[in-house]
């Protein structure tokens, strides 16, 4: 009886949580064990075009004539190790669709009526933007961050281009931007929420500014201040655009708050 109350209160317990939750990490994890088996038979050609964006820098400091010549393995795993981890990271690309709309379909219960049509826009912003960052790393950040760093050891050394620290480094910048740039969402709905209003966060750009370019310090693999400078430029420019977005999209609401902001500061003030 009490099972059939809850059922039309719309309600779950603990265990139908726990239950829900199991099945949608099973979903995420079934797909990603098919991507990734798939994934790993081409997983040379995606080694070669990770690397192609660094080519040039490579093949001018190694004085080989190709990638497949100047990268090098140094132990009877490294291959194994490598397929595999780009066929992981690859696999996260190309079923993030997937996983992300697991990850929000688990929480959209919990949602009322008026906030559930955000879903599908926010689904789709969460995906284009993990997208958008990784692609706007391969094609902007990579040849800039590498030709600097590789750049540092002329005159004292030469180099051995390890595949799998090539490798490692073009990953971690990957799924930095990819992360980084989830940053329009975040600001949208800390003003959804009025967690932080539209009008502190307008006000203080400075602060926010400062904050950024640590982040940017932070999450960039590496120590050079290209990719780190080109970061904060971009989540600068994803600042900006996401402010003008929920001004756009947000405008009756924001007003409301400001206004009731603005009467709440004049009833103290007559209360002083």
């Amino acid at each position: 009886m009490a099972k059939k109350e809850k059922n039309v209160e719309g309600r779950m317990t603990i265990w139908e949580h726990l239950g829900e939750l199991r099945r949608r990490l099973t979903v995420i994890a079934v797909t990603l064990i098919i991507a990734v088996c798939v994934i790993y038979i081409f997983a040379p050609e995606l080694i070669l075009f990770l690397v192609n964006p660094v080519a040039d820098v490579v093949l001018e400091m190694t004085g080989a004539e190709s990638l497949n010549e100047a990268l090098k393995v140094f132990e009877a795993m490294e291959p194994f190790v490598l397929r595999f981890k780009v066929a992981a990271v690859f696999s996260i690309f190309l079923t993030s669709p997937i996983w992300i709309w697991q990850i929000m379909a688990f929480f959209l219960p919990a949602l009322k009526p008026n906030e559930r049509r955000w879903v599908l826009p926010t689904f789709f912003a969460a995906v284009a933007l993990f997208m958008g960052g990784m692609v706007f790393c391969y094609f902007f950040i990579l040849n800039p961050a590498f030709d600097w760093l590789l750049s540092q050891l002329i005159g004292f050394s030469s180099l051995v281009a390890s595949a799998s620290n090539f490798v490692n480094y073009i990953i971690l910048f990957e799924l930095a931007f990819g992360l980084a740039f989830q940053l329009p969402l975040i600001i949208f709905y800390l003003i959804v929420f009025n967690v932080v209003p539209y009008k502190k966060l307008r006000k203080n750009w400075r602060v926010v500014y400062v904050a950024l370019m640590t982040f940017s310090a932070m999450i960039t693999p590496d120590v050079s201040p290209v990719p780190m400078l080109i970061m904060f430029v971009a989540m600068t420019g994803l600042y900006e655009l996401s402010l003008l977005v929920a001004r756009v999209v947000l405008n009756s609401r924001i007003k409301t708050l400001e206004a009731r902001d603005s009467a709440t500061s004049d009833e103290d003030e007559d209360d002083a």
